[in-house]
């Protein structure tokens, strides 16, 4: 059942339900107010012995009957029985009821009876053809079925056309989600009109619409990135390998250039892979995270680099640090801002590492980072004009941003003072 047939259903529902009180109470208030009417002028006539006894059989339209209390009755149309006995001994109460009576043409009718007690003794009952009651009622029942039947259907057609103005903005986002899985292309976007909660919902459809079309064509890119960055290696391992395939005339040292050249370019593969695959993790909510010392992995990180580049010093001021996160992918991250200053420091210069108030600061004394470029060293791929004859794939501080934003965190390059680069990395401790 679709959501704007039970939307109908239920405004149809809602409406029967609140026409048929009003109807069942409508009815009964008037039948109610008919009969107290009619009892109420009976009382009366029932009450005035003096009216009673002076005139004939019939008072006022209404048919009179005297009962004493030995049973002798006053001639009348009207059927003396064993409640009215009883009430003529002063056994019983007034009494109001409805009886059936047949006239000389075997017609029915009904009348509404009084039968009350007299003073000194017998009764009085006083009846009335209420035939036009029931006719009443009657027409009252009809006109109320009609008045509920086309309140229900007024209710059903009023609550279709509305569910069809409410539900158009959701058939619109239902189209276009269907025609976006038909073609994979998230470039089409639903009208966001109106106001309220659908309009909201428009908007957060196109806002989703937008990031994915981002993120394929963020995939797109990386794709067409790595596959440039890896071809690159490949042709050269190519190359060499089609070289070594003739190595009967290749002296000794040029096949050992060969294999220098194959282990390095089989590093490069696999370096360029390992980010690729970091980079691929992007935020991804399935990582363990847990509480951890972040001074401390900061200081293994450092140990790992003195080993690495034995020709500088590496000096630390490290404020103890406690963080939430992926210690392994922090990890990375560190080395590779260490990784990057010690590649970028002459022999025999310091790389100065910092980390207070929640802030990693790596700064170098090398050449520094052009102005034009800091904007995009952090960029997937990108290498400065100056970096390019420097061995590396261009991903070290891609991978350092992802690491970064994926902990809440940024990561920025700056001039340091008196020349070289200081990369700070600043992460949420909440």
């Amino acid at each position: 059942m679709s959501l704007r047939l039970r939307l109908t259903l239920v405004a149809a529902v809602v409406v029967a339900f609140v026409v048929a009180a009003a109807s069942v109470t409508t009815y009964f208030v008037m039948h109610h107010e008919l009969y107290s009417q009619v009892d109420n002028e009976l009382a009366q006539h029932a009450q005035d012995p003096r009216e009673v006894f002076r005139g004939p059989s019939q008072f006022g339209g209404d048919y009179v009957t005297l009962v004493a209390p030995s049973g002798a009755f006053t001639p009348g149309v009207l059927p003396i029985d064993r409640p009215v006995r009883v009430v003529a001994i002063g056994s019983r109460g007034a009494f109001f009821r409805n009886v059936t009576l047949k006239d000389v043409e075997g017609n029915k009718h009904t009348l509404r009876e009084i039968v009350a007690p007299l003073q000194g003794g017998g009764a009085v009952f006083v009846g009335r053809v209420i035939d036009y009651i029931s006719h009443d009622l009657a027409r009252l029942r009809l006109i109320l079925v009609l008045v509920s039947l086309g309140g229900i259907g007024a209710a059903a057609l009023a609550g279709a056309l509305v569910s069809r103005a409410t539900l158009a903005p959701v058939r619109r986002l239902t189209r276009a989600a269907e025609r976006i899985a038909e073609t994979g292309d998230p470039s089409e976007r639903v009208p966001e009109t109106g106001r309220g909660e659908l309009s909201r919902l428009a908007t957060a459809f196109n806002t989703m619409l937008g990031a994915l079309e981002e993120a394929i064509e963020t995939q797109r890119r990386f794709v067409a990135d790595a596959s440039h960055e890896l071809r690159t290696p490949l042709t050269s391992m190519q190359t060499n390998i089609d070289v070594l395939k003739q190595q009967e005339r290749l002296d000794p040292a040029a096949r050992q250039r060969l294999f220098d050249d194959l282990q390095r370019e089989a590093h490069e593969m696999r370096d360029l892979i390992g980010g690729l695959l970091e980079l691929a993790r992007g935020a991804d909510p399935r990582l363990t995270k847990t509480d951890f010392r972040f001074d401390e992995l900061v200081e293994s990180v450092v140990e790992r680099a003195r080993t690495r580049f034995t020709g500088l010093t590496f000096e630390t001021n490290l404020e103890p640090t406690t963080l939430t996160g992926s210690s392994e992918r922090l990890e990375r991250a560190v080395w590779n801002l260490l990784e990057n200053a010690g590649k970028w420091s002459e022999p025999g210069s310091s790389v100065e590492v910092t980390l207070t108030d929640g802030e990693l600061r790596v700064r170098d004394h090398g050449p520094g980072i052009a102005p034009e470029d800091r904007e995009h060293v952090f960029d997937r791929f990108y290498r400065a004009p100056t970096a390019r004859s420097q061995p590396g794939s261009g991903l070290g501080l891609a991978i350092v941003r992802e690491v970064a934003e994926a902990h809440g965190g940024t990561v920025v390059a700056e001039e340091a003072p008196g020349g070289g680069a200081v990369l700070r990395l600043r992460l949420d401790n909440s």
